[in-house]
């Protein structure tokens, strides 16, 4: 449905006869009377104003300048606040009640890049966000925006007056910056993502005018609109600070960076920005101790509710943005919370040991079904919830079907051996044992919630439980006991032992111990051990894994502007991958890697067109169906047990609203509007 901009001419007609009162205390729970704007749980200000019946007056943290002072490289705060927020603020409803500045935010993560979305969605923007109702796309970082009639052109109209962390004027010439001189720059990220790309060709950006930039499509791409609502990539970057650097933009680039220590511009920009679009990489305090000095800031600018001021092998420690863009119905600045202080444990136990004896705020990701019986137990004592709720995804297993071991990677192709290792696994007793009986069989299907395009037997396809068969199927590869030790040995008769590596941020250690045993009863032969997830996913990327075992699936809409999980390796470099040398081969387009099956080639095709279509019309289903039969029918990916998953909360964090998933794929918090989250201790 296309989505206009609700304009603030049009509500000035009905503001001329407002009076100055001041502002009810509006929230989700009491509207004061106060009927709803254009979009749920929020307002522009014109247009809260006008339905309120009154003016908005504005005040801020009065810690903000204290803060302030702790964001090297920021000069002093305006004495005026209104030079601080856009001339148009978003304006937030809370949920419960307007809250009171203050307190540090304490969250636990596995380590620097692993687990930390937990955080990072606490604090994230983008150009527009999802709504808690998981369907409404509502406006964030952008004002409004606006598709033409074929999905082939979409702007975003952006606020005037929004500044970034050190108070410079955000404007449409970031988000030019940030396609053209980062997401396109071979320099800068080795290869564009599917996002910044339509059916694999690149996008123009034009700017308009300060406060209006349009994205030009070369074909539809009506599901654009969704990535920017979910995805932590995000579409705009500094040009101020980053263009310095940049030797496209700044002539003196280089030699700029070499006065600090650098090699050359684009060194100080992967110290900044990294080489990737994951947006909670290392700052400069860490990945350039000896060096930060001489730059101009320890971290690059941002439009995030708090930006870095520590960040060490231990943790990171985050300050209040004094310039972020969302006012309370009070005209109170969020966020409420001063500051936030992320720990590392990437110990499970210690991670668990630490909830229980509150120690953290708030924690979700990592958090794993059979750890809830212990945190349940504890909560009343605890003085803290625990949430389950439902997960998109699935936990999944793969095999390396471009294995460097050619006779590994022939058995890991043949759709038999597939086949026997996906009924050769008890879900029922892996529900039981794993999930404590709260899950549900399924076979990966590649969208969740399934679309009404979905048979319903591809999500049973392969799951029951035939240990019989299993064995027939391996018999007859050629996949014999020839030294008698009850495990099979390859056809050329090599040893065979699966190396499963496993991080209890993807699937939890219960559930790939009970695996790796089912498996040994048809004689595959495993060992299983726990690694990080940056070990993990290091291996994952170096085609070093026999057995991948990670959470996967996401909602039709995610896949509607990202096509990651259909093309190779079928995620990024976070997610669940196989196919490492047919994904070689499609970028390189056939000059290095290993040629893919025809079926994954479909893939590929059936992927670009779905996108390009209309979602629900009679060739948009089509396809969608045939991609399903595709990946289902071929088991690149077997599902295992989908089930809910606790969410924990200290019940001093107020604000704080359930969930409707666990999962990672809305984003974590961020449609839960953390920035609104207040400490009442």
């Amino acid at each position: 449905m296309k989505q206009k901009l609700l304009y603030v001419a049009i509500l000035s007609l009905f503001t001329g006869a407002a009076q100055a009162a001041s502002c009810p205390a509006v929230t989700v729970a009491d509207d004061k009377g106060v009927p709803s704007g254009a979009y749920p749980q929020q307002y522009d200000l014109a247009e809260f104003q006008s339905l309120a019946n009154c003016t908005l007056s504005f005040s801020a943290n009065p810690d903000s300048a204290a803060l302030n002072g702790r964001i090297r490289g920021n000069p002093a705060l305006p004495s005026d606040l209104a030079n601080r927020l856009p001339s148009e603020p978003l304006v937030y409803a809370p949920y419960d009640s307007i809250g009171k500045y203050g307190g540090t935010l304490d969250v636990l993560s596995n380590a620097t890049e692993a687990g930390t979305s937990d955080f990072l969605s606490v604090r994230h923007v983008n150009l527009v966000r999802y709504s808690d109702d998981l369907q409404t796309i509502v406006p964030n970082i952008a004002k409004g925006w606006d598709w033409n009639d074929d999905f082939t052109q979409l702007t975003f109209f952006l606020r005037k007056g929004h500044r970034w962390s050190d108070g410079a004027p955000f404007t449409a010439d970031d988000v030019k910056f940030w396609y053209d001189e980062l997401a396109l720059d071979p320099k800068i990220m080795e290869k564009p993502k599917d996002y910044v790309l339509v059916g694999g060709e690149p996008m123009t950006v034009d700017v308009i005018d300060p406060q209006t930039v349009r994205f030009n499509l070369p074909a539809p791409k009506p599901g654009l609109i969704s990535h920017f609502a979910t995805s932590f990539a995000q579409g705009f970057q500094p040009k101020h600070f980053l263009g310095q650097f940049h030797p496209d933009v700044n002539a003196d680039a280089d030699a700029l960076a070499q006065a600090a220590g650098f090699e050359n511009g684009l060194a100080v920009i992967k110290a900044y920005f990294g080489n990737s679009d994951w947006t909670d990489t290392p700052v400069p305090l860490l990945n350039s101790p000896d060096r930060v000095a001489n730059l101009p800031a320890d971290t690059m600018p941002t439009l995030e509710s708090h930006i870095t001021v520590s960040d060490t092998t231990e943790g990171r420690h985050y300050v209040a943005n004094p310039y972020f863009h969302i006012v309370d119905t009070q005209g109170n600045q969020l966020p409420y919370i001063s500051e936030q202080d992320e720990i590392y444990a990437n110990d499970n136990e210690i991670r668990i040991l630490k909830l229980v004896n509150a120690e953290a705020d708030y924690k979700s990701q990592s958090l794993q079904l059979p750890s809830a019986p212990l945190l349940l137990e504890h909560q009343e004592s605890g003085d803290y919830t625990i949430d389950l709720r439902p997960e998109i995804t699935l936990a999944n297993l793969s095999f390396n079907v471009t294995h460097e071991n050619l006779e590994k990677r022939k058995v890991f192709g043949d759709l038999r051996f597939r086949q026997a290792m996906s009924i050769a696994l008890n879900r029922d007793e892996i529900n039981e044992v794993g999930f404590l009986g709260q899950g549900i069989p399924k076979q990966y299907v590649g969208f969740s919630p399934s679309p009404s395009f979905v048979d319903p037997k591809w999500e049973s396809y392969m799951i029951q439980y035939d240990p019989e068969a299993a064995n027939s199927l391996l018999d007859a590869i050629g996949m014999k006991d020839i030294d008698g030790d009850g495990m099979r040995e390859l056809p050329n008769g090599e040893k065979l032992i699966l190396n499963m590596q496993f991080a209890t941020q993807g699937v939890a250690g219960e559930v790939v111990e009970l695996i790796g045993q089912q498996w040994s009863e048809v004689g595959i032969q495993s060992t299983v051990k726990e690694v990080t997830p940056d070990e993990y996913r290091s291996s994952q990327s170096s085609n070093n894994l026999d057995v991948g075992s990670w959470r996967k699936s996401q909602p039709m809409a995610i896949v509607l502007g990202n096509n990651e999980l259909w093309v190779p390796p079928f995620e990024n470099y976070f997610g669940h991958r196989t196919g490492m040398l047919w994904a070689e081969y499609v970028d390189s387009k056939g000059a290095s890697g290993v040629k893919p099956p025809a079926y994954v080639t479909q893939l590929i095709d059936d992927i670009n067109a779905f996108q390009s279509t209309m979602a629900g019309t009679a060739e948009s289903d089509e396809l969608g169906a045939r991609m399903v039969e595709n990946m289902v029918g071929n088991l690149l990916f077997i599902g295992t047990v989908q089930a809910p998953a606790p969410i924990y909360h200290r019940n001093a964090l107020k604000n704080f609203t359930s969930f409707k998933t666990h999962s990672y794929e809305y984003y974590r918090t961020y449609p839960y509007r953390g920035t609104q989250w207040y400490l009442d201790e």
